[in-house]
């Protein structure tokens, strides 16, 4: 699978591009109508790796809310795509491979970064959600440090 999606809508919504990403990623394996509706009650999602100031492990589905609320303020998404789906139907553990496009909206740059996200559901749900992404490419987007890489 490597279909692209695009637009401008909000980080999580029905619309948006990472959402339809993942939804296209968990197909047939979770209900909802949003991202966060994919997600149990009590999921806990842990960076592994991440940037400076962001949380390693979030529990439960508002804890996810909160953590994403604002998110439209750094960054906006356009597009995600080149999807790769390793799926192990004994443990119902997915594997998902995909990258996201945007833009930083504090410094105008081309946000293009790419995740791993190890994702365990049960009961039609995201239960665990461990995740991968390349720093650099949040760095270069913020322009951290000032002035970006040399």
């Amino acid at each position: 699978m490597s279909k692209t999606v695009s637009d401008d809508t909000p980080l999580v919504g029905a619309g948006s591009p990472f959402f339809r990403i993942i939804r296209e990623g968990l197909d047939g394996l979770v209900d909802g109508e949003d991202f966060y509706d994919l997600l149990a009650e009590d999921v806990v999602f842990e960076y592994v790796i991440t940037v400076p100031g962001y949380p390693r492990r979030v529990e439960g589905r508002q804890g996810i809310i909160d953590l994403y609320r604002d998110y439209g303020d750094y960054i906006k998404l356009h597009g995600a795509d080149n999807l790769r789906v390793h799926r192990d139907p004994e443990t119902s553990v997915v594997v998902l491979e995909y990258e996201v496009h945007g833009t930083s909206v504090p410094t105008g740059r081309p946000y293009d970064n790419r995740f791993v996200s190890v994702v365990t559901i049960q009961d039609r749900k995201v239960t665990h959600w461990r995740d991968y992404l390349d720093p650099l490419a949040v760095f270069d987007a913020q322009g951290w440090p000032q002035g970006g890489r040399p």
